[in-house]
Protein backbone atom coordinates (compact mmCIF):
# COMPACT_ATOMS: atom_id res chain seq x y z
CA UNK A 1 0.00 0.00 0.00
CA UNK A 2 1.44 3.39 -0.91
CA UNK A 3 1.44 6.37 1.44
CA UNK A 4 -1.78 7.91 0.11
CA UNK A 5 -3.66 4.61 0.33
CA UNK A 6 -2.40 4.01 3.85
CA UNK A 7 -3.21 7.58 4.90
CA UNK A 8 -6.76 7.29 3.56
CA UNK A 9 -7.28 3.90 5.21
CA UNK A 10 -6.06 5.18 8.59
CA UNK A 11 -8.11 8.35 8.23
CA UNK A 12 -11.31 6.42 7.54
CA UNK A 13 -10.62 3.97 10.35
CA UNK A 14 -10.06 6.90 12.73
CA UNK A 15 -13.61 8.13 12.01
CA UNK A 16 -15.12 4.60 11.93
CA UNK A 17 -15.80 4.39 8.21
CA UNK A 18 -15.31 0.94 6.74
CA UNK A 19 -17.91 0.50 3.96
CA UNK A 20 -18.81 2.34 0.73
CA UNK A 21 -22.33 3.18 1.97
CA UNK A 22 -20.72 5.29 4.72
CA UNK A 23 -18.92 7.47 2.18
CA UNK A 24 -21.13 10.53 2.14
CA UNK A 25 -20.36 14.21 2.34
CA UNK A 26 -22.68 14.70 5.30
CA UNK A 27 -21.37 11.78 7.35
CA UNK A 28 -17.71 12.69 6.88
CA UNK A 29 -18.26 16.44 7.34
CA UNK A 30 -20.15 15.78 10.57
CA UNK A 31 -17.33 13.61 11.93
CA UNK A 32 -14.82 16.35 11.06
CA UNK A 33 -17.02 19.16 12.40
CA UNK A 34 -16.79 20.73 8.96
CA UNK A 35 -19.54 23.03 7.70
CA UNK A 36 -20.73 22.38 4.14
CA UNK A 37 -22.32 25.23 2.23
CA UNK A 38 -23.81 24.70 -1.20
CA UNK A 39 -23.58 27.78 -3.38
CA UNK A 40 -23.54 28.75 -7.09
CA UNK A 41 -19.80 29.48 -7.31
CA UNK A 42 -16.65 27.38 -7.55
CA UNK A 43 -15.90 24.93 -4.76
CA UNK A 44 -13.32 25.74 -2.08
CA UNK A 45 -12.44 25.25 1.56
CA UNK A 46 -11.67 28.17 3.84
CA UNK A 47 -10.70 28.84 7.42
CA UNK A 48 -12.69 31.71 8.90
CA UNK A 49 -12.35 32.71 12.56
CA UNK A 50 -10.95 29.31 13.47
CA UNK A 51 -13.72 27.33 11.70
CA UNK A 52 -13.30 25.42 8.45
CA UNK A 53 -16.08 25.77 5.90
CA UNK A 54 -16.32 23.96 2.60
CA UNK A 55 -18.23 25.57 -0.22
CA UNK A 56 -19.49 23.19 -2.91
CA UNK A 57 -21.05 24.26 -6.18
CA UNK A 58 -24.76 23.49 -5.95
CA UNK A 59 -25.09 23.04 -9.73
CA UNK A 60 -22.91 19.91 -9.78
CA UNK A 61 -24.57 16.51 -9.75
CA UNK A 62 -24.22 14.23 -6.69
CA UNK A 63 -21.25 12.36 -8.15
CA UNK A 64 -19.41 15.56 -9.07
CA UNK A 65 -20.07 17.01 -5.62
CA UNK A 66 -18.62 13.86 -4.00
CA UNK A 67 -15.54 14.03 -6.25
CA UNK A 68 -15.06 17.75 -5.51
CA UNK A 69 -15.49 17.02 -1.81
CA UNK A 70 -12.66 14.47 -2.08
CA UNK A 71 -10.43 17.06 -3.78
CA UNK A 72 -11.17 19.75 -1.20
CA UNK A 73 -10.68 17.29 1.68
CA UNK A 74 -7.26 16.63 0.16
CA UNK A 75 -6.44 20.30 0.63
CA UNK A 76 -7.96 20.24 4.13
CA UNK A 77 -5.91 17.24 5.27
CA UNK A 78 -2.66 17.77 3.35
CA UNK A 79 -2.12 21.51 2.87
CA UNK A 80 -1.80 24.68 4.89
CA UNK A 81 -1.88 28.33 3.97
CA UNK A 82 -3.63 30.54 1.50
CA UNK A 83 -3.29 29.63 -2.17
CA UNK A 84 -4.03 33.22 -3.25
CA UNK A 85 -0.43 34.29 -2.60
CA UNK A 86 1.23 31.08 -3.71
CA UNK A 87 3.66 30.67 -6.60
CA UNK A 88 2.02 28.99 -9.60
CA UNK A 89 4.41 26.05 -9.56
CA UNK A 90 3.56 25.21 -5.94
CA UNK A 91 -0.14 25.92 -6.52
CA UNK A 92 -0.15 23.47 -9.44
CA UNK A 93 1.64 20.90 -7.28
CA UNK A 94 -1.00 21.21 -4.55
CA UNK A 95 -3.83 20.95 -7.07
CA UNK A 96 -2.27 17.84 -8.61
CA UNK A 97 -1.78 16.33 -5.16
CA UNK A 98 -5.41 17.04 -4.21
CA UNK A 99 -6.60 15.50 -7.49
CA UNK A 100 -4.59 12.34 -6.85
CA UNK A 101 -5.81 12.22 -3.26
CA UNK A 102 -9.46 12.50 -4.35
CA UNK A 103 -9.28 9.23 -6.31
CA UNK A 104 -8.11 7.35 -3.22
CA UNK A 105 -10.45 9.23 -0.88
CA UNK A 106 -13.58 8.73 -2.99
CA UNK A 107 -12.75 5.12 -3.91
CA UNK A 108 -10.49 3.77 -1.15
CA UNK A 109 -8.19 0.87 -2.02
CA UNK A 110 -9.01 -1.05 1.15
CA UNK A 111 -12.68 -1.02 0.12
CA UNK A 112 -11.87 -2.01 -3.47
CA UNK A 113 -9.88 -4.94 -2.11
CA UNK A 114 -13.05 -6.20 -0.37
CA UNK A 115 -15.10 -6.36 -3.58
CA UNK A 116 -15.66 -9.77 -5.14
CA UNK A 117 -16.07 -8.23 -8.61
CA UNK A 118 -14.40 -4.95 -9.53
CA UNK A 119 -16.04 -3.34 -12.56
CA UNK A 120 -16.57 0.24 -13.64
CA UNK A 121 -20.31 -0.10 -12.97
CA UNK A 122 -19.69 -1.48 -9.47
CA UNK A 123 -17.33 1.37 -8.67
CA UNK A 124 -19.71 3.97 -10.08
CA UNK A 125 -22.66 2.62 -8.10
CA UNK A 126 -20.98 1.68 -4.83
CA UNK A 127 -18.79 4.78 -4.54
CA UNK A 128 -21.10 7.34 -6.21
CA UNK A 129 -18.59 8.52 -8.84
CA UNK A 130 -18.86 9.31 -12.54
CA UNK A 131 -17.78 6.96 -15.31
CA UNK A 132 -14.52 8.79 -16.15
CA UNK A 133 -13.57 9.01 -12.47
CA UNK A 134 -14.29 5.29 -11.96
CA UNK A 135 -12.33 4.40 -15.09
CA UNK A 136 -9.28 6.40 -13.98
CA UNK A 137 -9.46 4.97 -10.46
CA UNK A 138 -9.63 1.42 -11.78
CA UNK A 139 -6.64 2.10 -14.03
CA UNK A 140 -4.72 3.22 -10.95
CA UNK A 141 -5.89 0.16 -9.01
CA UNK A 142 -5.06 -2.25 -11.83
CA UNK A 143 -1.60 -0.75 -12.28
CA UNK A 144 -0.99 -1.08 -8.56
CA UNK A 145 -2.07 -4.73 -8.60
CA UNK A 146 0.10 -5.47 -11.64
CA UNK A 147 3.16 -3.78 -10.15
CA UNK A 148 2.67 -5.69 -6.91
CA UNK A 149 2.45 -8.95 -8.83
CA UNK A 150 5.57 -8.06 -10.82
CA UNK A 151 7.43 -7.34 -7.59
CA UNK A 152 6.67 -10.88 -6.40
CA UNK A 153 8.07 -12.35 -9.63
CA UNK A 154 11.42 -10.61 -9.09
Amino acid sequence: MDRTELYVKRFYQSINIYHPYQLTINEIAEKLNLSIIYWPYSSEITLYKGVYKMFINEHLNDQQQWQVFGHEIGHFLLHEGNQANMYNLFLNYQESQADHFSYHFCVPTFMLNDLKVVTINNVMNLFNVEFDFALRRLEMYKNKCLSRRDMHVL
